[in-house]
């Protein structure tokens, strides 16, 4: 089951699935651009593979049981989970952007990635198994001054599915969170056609560059999320992987040493992790 699937990334890993023989569930807002998705996905499954899709807001706790049910339903059950459905939100120093537009951006990233996962775990904690991947990126890392929802929406995101980890470790269920890069999407084009002025100049310059350089493929990430959902991840959960920077290919040989290290986590620097001594 893939939220946000109708474009960009959440498109991408929905063909890596189909490519890959998953049976998949679309889901995003928009009929039509979903409608259109799910003919594109449904050109590369392979014989068996079921693709069926549904509108549905994340945000809504309702719209997201509806669609948990319809998956498991429609797929014969629910093993892996994309948390993919995010937006910017307002763009603008924190005091002067609309609060609405605030809380609905968390709504979308954080609320909306937690109903999921609610849904998901009832369901997966009865079969002993299960995936889910949660999508992080720039803001979970470092401030984005501008994008002050979007930034602390994110690293909310990645500090949840450490926790959700934990809590789900013993049950057979991995979590992890995936940074899949400088991605020339919808997004990109709302912070370039928001300007300097609300963005800032740094990051509207950085902007500009990746949309003429191309930014990361699409498919860096999507081939993360494709084994982060396979049997050759089983039991690496509460990570945030890089899909660019991160040896993630080779951490099936790696097995052990991940599960007891805190790499590829949030966690507070303190001074002699800099070479400093302030006391």
């Amino acid at each position: 089951m893939i939220t946000g699937a109708s474009q960009g990334f959440g498109l991408a890993v929905a063909r890596a699935f189909a490519e890959a023989g998953a049976s998949v569930m679309l889901c995003a807002r928009g009929g039509a651009e979903l409608a259109r998705a799910r003919q594109e996905v449904s050109a590369l499954a392979t014989a068996n593979a079921r693709i069926h899709s549904m509108t549905a807001d994340v945000s809504r706790p309702d719209d997201v049981h509806e669609l948990t049910a319809a998956t498991i339903t429609e797929l014969g059950g629910l093993d892996v989970v994309v948390c993919n459905a995010g937006v910017y939100g307002p763009k603008g120093p924190v005091g002067e952007v609309s609060w609405t537009e605030w809380e609905q951006a968390f709504a979308i990233n954080v609320y909306g990635t937690v109903h999921v996962c609610r849904e998901a775990v009832t369901h997966m904690k009865t079969q002993r198994r299960g995936k889910i991947i949660l999508l992080s990126g720039g803001g979970a890392t470092k401030p984005l001054p501008n994008l002050s929802a979007y930034a602390a929406s994110k690293a909310a995101v990645v500090r949840f599915g450490e926790t959700l980890a934990e809590e789900t470790r013993s049950l057979g269920i991995d979590v992890n969170a995936v940074a899949p890069g400088a991605l020339n999407t919808r997004l990109l084009d709302e912070v370039i056609a928001a300007g300097a002025e609300k963005v800032g100049q740094q990051f509207f310059e950085q902007s500009e560059k990746q949309k003429a350089e191309g930014g990361t493929p699409l498919t860096t990430g999507a081939a993360l999320c494709v084994f982060l959902a396979s049997q050759e991840s089983d039991g690496i959960t509460g990570k945030l992987i890089s899909a660019v920077w991160d040896p993630w290919r080779d951490f099936g040989r790696h097995l052990d040493e991940l599960q007891k290290t805190d790499v590829y986590t949030l966690r507070r620097i303190v001074p002699e992790d800099r070479g400093l001594k302030l006391s």
